[in-house]
């Protein structure tokens, strides 16, 4: 199981300057085949401060995405089946101290209109989100995805159903394989093992259960996965270079790497008072 070295994380960080013109021209020529990056060439693009070198490094990631993927985007729409849930997570807002909010667990029904209004929309993909709660278990959200997946609008329909749930067993990944889930997401917010448990109460405070999410997952035969961290909880050049380094482990470990890379930024939220001490702005 991939375990993070904090202190390696941490050496590079403090060794490693802003790249002199020559240096950064060799980087970016090693990016563009596409081959990945060696954690130290990350964390030297990520501290450059100056303008023209930051407008290299944009062009050449540009770049690289058209080659990639081309000139597109793919739009999903969030659908929010429940948001009980039994963690107290200092920034988010479904957390259980919060009182004043009315949960809410759709019915069978529920999820069906939700659905059919997406597809209204126009859409073909949906995340299915839920809070980690015992009224939640994993065959509510299964029986959430075939509903889902069954309902049609004329010619309309979703084709792809992303999962974010709470990090949990190999037997339930095996059971959202089975439901023909398309990508599980999972973030794992912050590597900074002492901020995460600083902000975590609950279930969700055990920080190898987060961090071995997705190992579960993948021996469960989900091969499609997501990853992330919320921006804002600790030093983004730290989690940048943690996420990668967990991201190229799976990868090695498991021939398959992640599907998404995602950039959550911490946002306000009724009811919680949580300032982060790392902001990143938009």
């Amino acid at each position: 199981m991939f375990e993070l070295n904090e202190s390696k994380i941490n050496e590079i960080l403090k060794k490693t300057n802003s790249p002199s013109d020559r240096e950064l021209e060799t980087i970016l020529e090693k990016a563009e085949k596409k081959k990945g990056l060696e954690l130290e060439e990350v964390a030297s693009l990520l501290a450059i401060t100056d303008q023209s070198q930051l407008d290299l490094v944009f062009r050449c990631a540009n770049k690289i995405k058209n080659e990639i993927y081309g000139n597109r985007l793919v739009l999903f729409a969030p659908l929010y089946i429940s948001d009980f849930c039994v963690n107290d997570c200092e920034y988010c807002g479904f957390q259980c101290r919060n009182r004043e909010m009315k949960r809410k667990k759709l019915l069978t029904d529920e999820i069906r209109k939700e659905t059919e209004q997406i597809i209204r929309m126009g859409h073909k993909r949906i995340l299915l989100e839920a809070g980690e709660h015992p009224e939640n278990s994993i065959e509510f959200v299964c029986d959430a995805i075939e509903t889902i997946y069954e309902t049609k609008v004329g010619n309309g329909e979703i084709r792809r159903v992303n999962v974010n749930i709470a990090a949990t067993t190999t037997g339930n990944y095996k059971k959202l394989r089975e439901a023909g889930i398309g990508t599980y997401q999972l973030f794992q917010e912050t590597y900074h093992e002492e901020t995460y448990k600083k902000l975590h109460k609950g279930p969700k405070a055990e920080y190898s259960r987060q961090l071995h999410a997705h190992e579960l997952a993948i021996l469960a035969g989900i091969d499609d996965y997501g990853m992330g961290v919320l921006y804002g909880l600790y030093d983004y050049r730290f989690e940048v270079l943690s996420l990668l380094d967990h991201a190229k482990y799976l990868d090695k470990e498991y021939g398959v790497g992640p599907h998404t890379l995602s950039v959550p930024r911490f946002q306000s939220a009724p009811d919680v008072d949580y300032s982060p001490a790392h902001p990143v702005s938009d």
